[in-house]
C-alpha cells in the first residue's frame, strides 16, 4: 500500500518586505503599550507565519538582524573597532523573550559575524581579533538562550573557518544559501547537519562519503529531490528547508506542501 508521509520542516530565516504603513499601523496597535521597534517588527512577522504554516523548527529572524547586534556592540565606531570589544544583551534578550512569548524554543537567525562587515583598527592581530568577535557571538547568543531561545542560526556571505570552529556547536548551525564545493566540505566538517538546494544534492552526497552527517536539509525541495536524497540518506535523517525573502504569506505553505513524499 501507496503511504504519503512529509518530512520535517525548518527554517533558516526570513529577509522581509519593507511592510506598508497600514500593516505597521496594524501591529502598534496590536501591541500597544509594549516597546518596540522596526527589528522587532520584522522578528513577529517573520515568526508568526511560520507559525501559522506549522513549519516543525520555525526560525525567527535574519540578516535583518544586523542592526540590533551592532547596536549592542560596544567598542565599534561606524563599523571600525576603536576600543576593546564588550557586549549590551539588554534588546536581544528582550527580543528572546518576545519570540519565545509566541512559541518556546523557537531559534533564532543571525548574520554571521563577517557579514557586518567590521574592520578591526584596534586590536591588530587576527588571532585577538577573531577571539574577540567570536566571544561577542557567544555572549549574545548565551544572553538569548538563557531568555528561551533554542539555537541560532548564523547566515553566511562566505564559509570562514576560522569562525566555523569558534562558534559550530550543537545549537550554532551555519548556513550559506549557495556553498561551492569547498565551502560545503567546510561545512561538513565542523558541524553534522548541512542544507543544501535541490541542484547541489549530488555534491552533497559525494562529500557525505568523507564527512559524518546526521542530518540533510534539502532547501525547497521537489518531488524528484526528495526521492534522490532517499535513495542515499534513511528518511529520519532527512528535512526539508526554507529560506524566504520577500512576501512569506504563501512560502511557508508551499514548503510545507513540498515536503511531501511517497513510499
Amino acid at each position: 500500500m501507496v503511504k504519503r508521509r512529509i518530512l520535517p520542516t525548518r527554517a533558516f530565516g526570513t529577509e522581509p518586505d519593507v511592510p506598508d504603513i497600514p500593516v505597521l499601523a496594524e501591529w502598534i496597535a496590536k501591541n500597544l503599550g509594549k516597546s518596540g521597534d522596526l527589528i522587532s517588527f520584522y522578528l513577529d512577522q517573520s515568526l508568526s507565519v511560520q507559525l501559522s504554516s506549522e513549519i516543525t523548527i520555525p526560525c525567527a529572524g535574519g540578516i535583518f538582524y544586523k542592526d540590533r547586534i551592532m547596536d549592542s556592540l560596544m567598542g565599534i565606531d561606524r563599523k571600525t573597532v576603536v576600543d576593546e570589544i564588550s557586549v549590551k544583551t539588554e534588546a536581544v534578550t528582550k527580543d528572546a523573550l518576545s519570540i519565545v512569548s509566541q512559541k518556546k524554543n523557537v531559534w533564532c537567525a543571525l548574520p554571521a559575524a563577517h557579514a557586518l562587515g567590521i574592520t578591526d583598527s584596534y586590536y591588530r592581530d587576527d588571532d585577538e581579533w577573531h577571539d574577540a568577535i567570536a566571544g561577542a557571538y557567544r555572549t549574545l547568543m548565551r544572553s538569548m538562550r538563557d531568555g528561551g531561545i533554542g539555537g541560532h542560526v548564523l547566515i553566511c556571505d562566505t564559509i570562514d573557518e576560522v569562525e566555523l570552529s569558534a562558534l559550530a556547536r550543537q545549537k550554532v548551525v551555519f548556513f550559506a544559501r549557495d556553498p561551492d564545493r569547498e565551502g560545503l566540505a567546510a561545512l561538513m566538517e565542523y558541524q553534522r547537519q548541512v542544507a543544501v538546494d535541490r541542484h547541489h544534492l549530488a555534491m552533497a552526497f559525494d562529500l557525505a562519503d568523507e564527512y559524518e552527517i546526521h542530518e540533510l536539509i534539502i532547501l525547497d525541495p521537489d518531488t524528484e529531490s526528495i526521492a534522490l536524497a532517499l535513495s542515499e540518506f534513511d528518511p529520519d535523517h532527512l528535512m526539508a528547508g526554507g529560506y524566504c525573502t520577500g512576501d512569506c504569506e504563501g512560502y511557508w505553505n508551499k514548503l510545507v506542501a513540498s515536503a511531501g513524499y511517497t513510499i
